[in-house]
């Protein structure tokens, strides 16, 4: 396998500055885009303030096998940054003391953390729902890494897979060269241990996000194409589909300013604009913690270094109390979780009325 890219910090491109992506998405000379603020305003959303805290979604670092050309993190094989086993102590104690049920586990590839296993036996040791996102291809690049499908089954874990498409060629554009076989014998791999399968506890979703400068359609249409296809080509079954809109920062921005498609796309974002998404957005239940332990409002927010608002802005000064009380953070990278039928980490957020 191939990769499809290098990270902006290995380029040394200007883009590997949040600063620098927060200075382009924030200037109103370039595109006529009013400010996400001003928008949820409208819509009587501002400030956006959290419902409740029932996910922590913990980046173990950005490292990665692969190096896809839209990924938000930035992440691939020559990064370093990891967490501290100390910093996953405190998301330990965090769990302990809080009402957190579901613990999403991110990265990078989070299974080449050296301390991944012994996260994950500490969370379910607490009975928490424990959510993986897999890129698939960790699980066939390097023997050490052949056995995660028994232990995922064995300990119930939740699997979220990339697979951008169906196609062969439109996911191997996006991942690089090969990344679909890959994908595609691990899926199999995780179908054999009972994931994906009816009626099964093993629970296998895919995360598709478009292969361009493209809004996602709808998630329930799209999901019936990849049943029916991937069931037919390859024999493989999974619970259910996220469709995910790509985000307008860090490698997807390079692409959609090397293309000319940076206007056109963040207008097509902002025309989209869906209140209920916005009312619905995944930071109002969850928190993101990054791997040197700061806590952001969400995923995005952390490669974006835009850290929370509250007196917790660690995971070692967690509290539960004092960041229900905070106001999010938003910029306007923030309409790609509010377009059309929305989008978050579990996928779209409102039923589309056209599916």
């Amino acid at each position: 396998m191939s990769q499809a890219t290098t990270s902006l910090l290995r380029r040394g491109h200007d883009l590997a500055r949040p600063a620098v992506q927060l200075r382009i998405l924030n200037d109103d000379t370039e595109t006529s885009v009013p400010s996400f603020t001003s928008q949820i305003s409208s819509a009587g959303l501002h400030p956006l303030r959290p419902l409740t805290i029932a996910t922590l979604q913990v980046n173990l670092g950005k490292q990665c096998n692969q190096a896809c050309k839209h990924c938000h993190v930035d992440a691939g094989p020559d990064r370093t940054e990891m967490m501290s086993q100390e910093v996953m102590q405190h998301c330990l104690d965090a769990v302990d003391v809080s009402g957190i049920t579901t613990v999403d586990i991110t990265g990078g590839a989070p299974e080449m953390h050296p301390h991944f296993r012994w996260f994950v036996d500490e969370l379910r040791r607490r009975n928490v729902t424990v959510m993986v996102r897999c890129n698939l291809t960790i699980i066939v690049a390097n023997p050490k890494y052949a056995d995660l499908p028994e232990y995922y089954a064995h300990h119930r874990v939740h699997v979220v897979s990339s697979l951008p498409h169906y196609d062969a060629s439109l996911t191997d554009r996006q991942r690089g060269r090969g990344v679909y076989e890959d994908s595609i014998t691990a899926l199999k791999m995780l179908n054999a241990v009972g994931y994906g399968q009816n009626e099964s506890e093993l629970l296998l979703d895919l995360v598709y996000n478009p292969p361009g400068a493209l809004l996602p359609g709808p998630q329930q249409a799209l999901e019936q194409d990849f049943r029916r296809i991937l069931r037919d080509r390859h024999g493989i079954e999974f619970t259910s589909l996220h469709c995910i809109t790509n985000m307008p920062i860090s490698r997807f921005l390079d692409y959609l300013r090397e293309s000319g498609n940076y206007v056109d796309y963040m207008e097509k974002l902002v025309a989209a604009f869906n209140p209920a998404a916005a009312a619905s957005v995944m930071c109002r239940s969850l928190v993101s913690v990054g791997w040197d332990g700061v806590l952001y409002d969400c995923d995005f927010n952390q490669m974006l270094e835009l850290p929370v608002r509250s007196s917790s802005r660690t995971i070692a000064q967690f509290s539960h109390e004092q960041l229900l009380k905070r106001t999010i953070v938003v910029g306007n990278h923030c309409y790609g979780c509010t377009a059309g039928s929305g989008s978050s980490c579990g996928g779209q957020l409102v039923v589309d009325p056209s599916a």
